[in-house]
């Protein structure tokens, strides 16, 4: 999944974290939201703005930061 289009990072709102679609709902606040247990569908209860895919996209989004991360072992 492209979350390209969905996820956005803004200077000035919420401290440049990526949001969602341009909205103050971070890509952290799902992936915590979902970390706590909430389903989907409740998220999107709580949040109607949100979508389905706005939720795909933010676990893309980590995905994408997870595989970009470079471990250093041992001493330099």
């Amino acid at each position: 999944m492209s979350y390209h289009n969905i996820i956005t990072i803004e200077p000035g709102k919420r401290g440049g974290k990526p949001c969602i679609r341009r909205m103050r709902i971070t890509v952290y606040d799902v992936l915590g939201w979902l970390a706590a247990g909430m389903s989907h569908a409740e998220i999107l209860d709580d949040f109607p703005e949100l979508t389905e895919e706005d939720i795909r996209a933010c676990l893309a989004f980590a995905a994408d930061r997870d595989r970009c991360l470079i471990a250093v072992v041992g001493d330099t």
